[in-house]
């Protein structure tokens, strides 16, 4: 027999070693922390107890014919790292296992993963329905980018359920939502969305960035597509970019072939990041929760303040829905919104200024679910690109600031915060 003829028939097993399953048996019903430590390794010869890093942009076959093989689908395994890539896969098969979803996919950046989606699943003469709360630049891509491709847009308040019935159309096709949203940590009805969704034969797609799959799994509320900003929490410390999208194989099998055809693939060195990443996400987000919840106290009761935009407040809208929707108990997300009080003499904008550039330890930055605190002033950074119109529509006032609550000691994230409030 030749060596290509022995290569042909391992052929007959269709499936790479690697490929055939996962380090953990997901089938034992583990806890989410085991989960988020284990799943979604595949251990090579090497025997590595670490998530090994994967930095080759190719792979080498066994024969011609085993190289056809896996090009034309006959065998499943590795073809070209903008396709796969085993960092990449542990990353997508652990926080797949944690949404609860069949199979992720991952992409470049946060922005990437929402493309990825407007590609998968819209086109020319569909209608995309997405709530007004939404970070400005998923406003931009709609507006200026999915709507020169013929894709109909339209806003509705994310928690206005019945603005949200009346403005299906006959061509709608997606629903889009953030829950919480950005910057208003406001809350969607998932459950009525779902419903609403099935009913008109029309995909639900939850950005879950902010609350990450520690404090709410929104495929369990009926969702069908979840987002992610891997950028934001699963990395944990404001290290690298990257996105992910997680659902059924049959949505996946879409959004992954946008991906290889259009190159919006995560990098090797950045998925064993946010694998590492998901191995403290639950812890993280408890603390994170526990912080923010007393610095929104601080908050409501500043007398400079005159407004807090977060769910953890037992006087918010959607507090009950809130506790509803999010499975670990007290974890309301650690992104909150607040407005500060103007002067006679200043104006809310500079009021506003005043808040953030008085800090000497929270970090001024866009950025959001680090360790590390931040804070922005949404209408001239985030959302600037917006017109005055659509930032009020988004709820982005002049004198709004967001916070994203990190992980230092929270009486010094108060003390940072009072230095400006104290002095307005």
């Amino acid at each position: 027999m030749s060596q290509s003829q022995a290569h042909d028939d391992k052929n007959v097993d269709k499936l790479d070693p690697n490929w055939r399953s996962d380090a953990l048996n997901l089938d034992l019903n583990y806890g989410m922390q085991t989960i988020a430590v284990r799943a979604g390794q595949h251990r090579t010869d090497e025997g590595e107890h670490s998530e090994a890093i994967f930095t080759t942009s190719s792979y080498v076959y066994t024969s011609a014919a085993d190289a056809a093989a896996h090009f034309n689908g006959d065998k499943t395994g590795n073809v070209y790292s903008r396709h796969t890539n085993p960092s990449v896969r542990t990353f997508e098969r652990r926080l797949a296992a944690l949404e609860n979803g069949e199979r992720a996919v991952a992409t470049a950046s946060g922005m990437g993963a929402i493309l990825t989606m407007c590609l998968a699943y819209l086109k020319a003469g569909d209608h995309l329905l997405a709530a007004n709360q939404l970070f400005g630049s998923s406003i931009g891509l709609f507006n200026n980018y999915m709507a020169k491709f013929g894709v109909e847009v339209s806003y509705v308040d994310c928690f206005d359920n019945e603005a949200w019935a009346n403005a299906v159309q006959p061509n709608t096709k997606v629903i889009y939502c953030e829950s919480p949203s950005n910057p208003l940590a406001q809350i969607c009805d998932i459950g009525f969305l779902s419903q609403l969704c099935k009913a008109n034969d029309i995909l639900l797609v939850v950005d879950n960035c902010f609350a990450t799959p520690a404090l709410q799994r929104p495929l369990d509320l009926g969702a069908d597509v979840v987002i992610h900003s891997a950028t934001k929490y699963l990395d944990g410390q404001g290290r690298v970019l990257g996105g992910a999208l997680v659902g059924s194989d049959k949505l996946m099998q879409e959004a992954f072939t946008v991906v290889r055809s259009g190159g919006i693939s995560m990098s090797p060195f950045n998925a064993w990041v946010f694998t590492k990443g998901l191995e403290t996400l639950k812890l993280r987000m408890q603390a994170h929760c526990q912080n923010a919840n007393q610095v929104a106290e601080f908050l409501v009761n500043h007398p400079n303040v005159s407004a807090v935009h977060f769910s953890g407040l037992n006087d918010h809208p959607a507090h009950e829905l809130a506790t509803r929707q999010h499975h670990m108990t007290g974890g309301y997300g650690a992104i909150m919104g607040f407005e500060v009080k103007a002067s006679d003499s200043t104006d809310s904008r500079a009021a506003a200024w005043h808040v953030i550039d008085s800090t000497q330890m929270v970090s001024i930055t866009n950025n959001l679910g680090d360790a590390k605190t931040t804070i922005t002033h949404p209408a001239t950074t985030t959302h600037f690109r917006l017109s005055a119109k659509e930032r009020a529509e988004a709820g982005v006032k002049d004198g709004l600031i967001r916070l994203s609550v990190g992980l230092e000691d929270v009486e010094d994230i108060i003390k940072d915060l009072a230095r400006g409030l104290d002095s307005l």
